[in-house]
């Protein structure tokens, strides 16, 4: 059995990441947890492809202009150069992220904390 390893939290000002799997190069995996009333920035990316699930409450997720409220059991694939945006209006909300290892890969086009 292999050595358990540890997570790294990184606080942000709409909640939280829990980076949970990091493989440079091939892989990262976070759990996002999102306050009841923030958003995450409107923002693309130009290399990473990611893929949210909702694991609990009612995630509202913008994909290129579309809005569309996913609940737990509920994944949504971001492609490379999709605009997108999370938010949690109706309580909070946890997602489990999947993508390639592009950990610095985020042109913000909106943001509410004024990164």
């Amino acid at each position: 059995m292999k050595k358990k390893t540890r997570t790294t939290i990184v606080k942000k000002p709409w909640g939280r990441e829990n980076i949970f799997a990091c493989a440079p190069g091939l892989y990262l995996g976070k759990i996002l947890t999102i306050n009841k009333g923030a958003r995450l920035s409107l923002q693309y990316h130009t290399k990473k492809h990611e893929t949210l699930y909702v694991l609990k409450g009612k995630c509202l997720m913008e994909i290129n202009g579309k809005t569309a409220v996913y609940k737990p059991g509920e994944a949504a694939p971001i492609r490379t150069g999709a605009r997108h945006r999370f938010a949690a209006p109706y309580g909070r909300v946890t997602l489990l992220e999947v993508s390639t290892y592009h950990p610095d890969d985020t042109v913000r086009l909106k943001d509410d904390y004024g990164r």
